[in-house]
């Protein structure tokens, strides 16, 4: 299981990372989960350092990764 880590954001609740897997984990605040395939672990380390989770989840990781909804 991977672990999550909640973060300031309008619109995210927490964001996890599985480094065998390469795979960034993101919960929406309205309750959806979705997973990102292929994401290098620094710009899952980015992500959390970002002052705009959401903003940066847009401009780096949707439309640029593979996904799956998951919950």
């Amino acid at each position: 299981m991977v672990e999550m880590q909640p973060v300031v954001s309008s619109n995210v609740s927490a964001v996890g990372y599985d480094d065998e897997a390469e795979t960034l984990i993101v919960e929406f605040v309205k309750g959806s989960t979705y997973e990102y395939r292929g994401v290098p672990r620094n710009l899952y380390e980015a992500l959390l350092a970002s002052q705009s989770v959401g903003g940066f989840l847009n401009a780096n990781i949707k439309g640029a990764f593979p996904y799956d909804k998951v919950g």
